[in-house]
């Protein structure tokens, strides 16, 4: 029998970008062009949005490069340009749903032409070294984007009086609790951040020594049944374990429960992508923001645990199930739908990104790349918190230990959730 061919970077780099391409178009499959223009609230986007400015990005930083290349539409460079200052400027952020043109159509045109000049310049083995690394980052960029097209439909949906489902033909699954134990960790010396092949952001680097203390980590994610109990004590009623701007904007903002819990004549619902569904007290709690994490730890008796803890107790290889392997397959994206890992910890890769108690800031060494890519997160390394882990809506080759997600803590929408550390 004749020998397989072997298969070429270029080829497999063709392949992997026409996957992450193809896996947001699977994303959107299910919604209406009328679902893809709302922008639910300011740090939200619309669909159209995030399916434009991902293609604006290869665009801008790889094909534009060829002085040859002609623009889809110049105008689009500034129209879908995020937050980079040194292209220019950019349409308002808050104002992404006002923009009724180009329509879904259109921006389905532009994806289509950008993909085909990228599929031609990745089979013409003359990529340079920089342009093979901006696709690396486009393609990572790209899913962390389809990761907030599901967070923010699901926002959308939410606000909607008749909770429409993203998938009305799939349900939640219950997962399995653990016994509700502890893991202990003694004083050591470890070496965090990113090593070795494979893909890294730029904050997930220098890799460096930290010490920890001993200190234990539970065994599982905070459950909806032991968050409960928070609530039904008046946790969201009583200061004494808040901090204070998280007590002020939880009166301010009417907090009582996590996002998407509903209290429907004594019984609580959750709003999931599956439509409205009753509260399971085994599902781990999600769509809670640092402020409310907090206040459960310091409710319960514990706290969050740092970042370099977290690290140092994470498996190296993520388990479960994750967006590109639930959707199309029964299975709606839901932080209760994962396949629970070996003991002793459950779920620290792929259930809920666990909000730690480590402020978002640079790596002892860290320096922001030069260019554009050096705006991608170095500065935002202020007023923000770090969390880990990822998520059921996040692709499996997007998730990895060294990863450092960062939000606001006052941040709900994200499938969010708690670790408690001693």
């Amino acid at each position: 029998m004749p020998a397989s061919p072997t298969l070429t970077r270029t080829d497999a780099l063709c392949k992997r970008y026409q996957t992450v391409r193809d896996f947001t178009s699977k994303i959107a499959s299910p919604l209406t062009a009328e679902d893809c223009m709302i922008q639910s609230m300011p740090d939200a986007s619309p669909i159209r949005w995030h399916m434009a400015h991902t293609t604006w990005f290869f665009e801008t930083f790889i094909l534009s490069e060829n002085p040859d290349y002609v623009d889809f539409d110049p105008q689009f460079r500034y129209l879908f340009n995020s937050y980079y200052n040194s292209v220019g400027d950019q349409y308002p952020r808050s104002q992404r749903g006002a923009i009724s043109r180009p329509g879904y159509q259109q921006t389905l045109d532009y994806r289509r032409h950008v993909d085909e000049h990228m599929r031609d310049l990745l089979k013409s083995e003359s990529l340079s070294l920089n342009a093979l690394q901006a696709v690396e980052i486009g393609l990572n960029h790209e899913q962390q984007h389809q990761e907030l097209m599901l967070t923010d439909i699901k926002h959308a949906f939410s606000l909607n009086p008749l909770f429409p489902a993203y998938d009305p033909n799939s349900s939640p699954t219950t997962t399995t609790p653990q016994d509700g134990g502890w893991v202990d960790f003694p004083e050591a010396i470890h070496e965090v951040g990113k090593s070795g092949e494979g893909f890294g952001f730029d904050n997930e680097s220098p890799r460096h020594r930290v010490l920890t203390g001993p200190y234990a980590l539970a065994n599982q994610n905070v459950d909806c049944g032991t968050y409960l109990q928070f609530i039904l004590d008046g946790g969201y009623q009583k200061p004494d374990h808040w901090l204070s701007l998280g007590w002020n904007l939880a009166q301010q903002h009417n907090w009582t429960a996590p996002l998407y819990w509903i209290n429907q004549n004594g019984q609580w619902m959750i709003y999931t992508m599956s439509g409205l569904v009753p509260l399971c007290e085994d599902w781990p709690v999600c769509h809670v923001s640092y402020f409310e994490a907090d206040a459960f730890a310091r409710w319960a008796g514990y706290r969050l645990p740092t970042e370099f803890e977290w690290e140092a107790a994470c498996p190296d290889k993520p388990s479960g199930q994750f967006a590109d392997c639930l959707l199309g397959n029964g299975q709606a994206i839901h932080p209760h739908a994962t396949v629970s890992d070996p003991e002793p910890l459950s779920g620290m890769l792929g259930g809920v990104w666990e909000w730690t108690s480590s402020s978002y800031s640079a790596y002892p060494g860290y320096t922001p790349p030069d260019g554009a890519f050096g705006e991608y997160n170095g500065k935002f390394m202020c007023n923000q918190y770090v969390l880990r882990g990822g998520s059921v809506a996040t692709s499996q080759s997007h998730i990895r230990k060294t990863y450092r997600n960062f939000f606001p803590p006052d941040a709900r929408w994200q499938f969010s959730g708690i670790r408690l550390a001693k």
